[in-house]
């Protein structure tokens, strides 16, 4: 049961923290309909984290419940990819005052949804039959978000000279905190023995593909990386993971036996 409680927490965590950076564009879109494609693309996200949760607490049993997962745990408790609790400006501290950057949101969530695309799917054969059909609902969610997010990533890099200078900075901003994708954690290690998980290292492969084919059609550049991994899946974060879970956990804790 413990491999299955972290394995699926890191899965859920991705989803809220994602879907909360994503719902930070709700009434700020660039036009209209992006403003509504980019809810809907958090209201998915959250969804996801919620049956994770919800799996998760009925695991643990007790008094456990999708609300107290989400909103009483602490920074170091969350097991999310560091890429996806980055502010939407770039490498800026938190505290700074910068206009949110479509490409970097953009860029962001093409990314991880190439990842997800796969992932997901592997996943519909998880020995977790409750997990398998998360990972089947989820896989025709995340299928819409990467074809939304290269579309955009190839008409801002095939746009115009501003739009492709600038989701180029957002991919070499972005692009080497996906080395966490590929670097092994206990939890995983544990869920992949249990046959619950995937050995994400096997998807690397197909990921590049969709990457360089995707970045090919939109004139960018793939940026080389190298040095720190980032560790946020091992509950070590960047200073915005706090910033962003003070936001979202507020009412929560000041009203924390509120009934709505």
């Amino acid at each position: 049961m413990s491999a299955a409680v972290d394995y699926l927490l890191h899965l859920a965590d991705n989803a809220l923290v994602l879907g909360q950076r994503n719902a930070e564009w709700c009434g700020h879109g660039p036009i209209l309909e992006e403003d509504i494609a980019l809810s809907n693309v958090s209201l998915d996200l959250i969804g996801q984290a919620r049956l994770l949760y919800q799996l998760v607490a009925t695991l643990k049993g007790g008094d456990c419940t999708e609300d107290k997962l989400a909103y009483f745990r602490d920074t170091h408790e969350f097991r999310n990819y560091t890429l996806l609790e980055l502010p939407h400006h770039g490498p800026l501290s938190g505290y700074a005052q910068s206009s949110l950057e479509y490409g970097t949101t953009i860029v962001r969530n093409f990314l991880y949804s190439a990842l997800m695309a796969l992932l997901w799917e592997a996943l519909e054969k998880s020995a977790n039959a409750d997990l398998a059909a998360i990972a089947a609902k989820s896989l025709k969610e995340v299928r819409y978000h990467l074809r939304h997010s290269r579309d955009w990533l190839v008409r801002l890099g095939d746009g115009t000279d501003e739009s492709h200078a600038r989701v180029q900075a957002s991919l070499d901003h972005l692009f080497a905190y996906t080395q966490e994708f590929w670097a092994h954690s206990p939890a995983e290690a544990a869920a992949i023995a249990a046959g619950i998980g995937v050995d994400v290292t096997t998807l690397r492969a197909d990921w590049d593909a969709i990457v360089d084919a995707a970045l090919s059609e939109a004139t960018l550049q793939r940026p080389a990386v190298s040095g720190y991994v980032t560790e946020g899946k091992q509950g070590i974060h960047s200073e915005h993971l706090g910033f962003l879970l003070a936001e979202m956990q507020s009412l929560a804790r000041a009203h924390p036996n509120g009934v709505w």
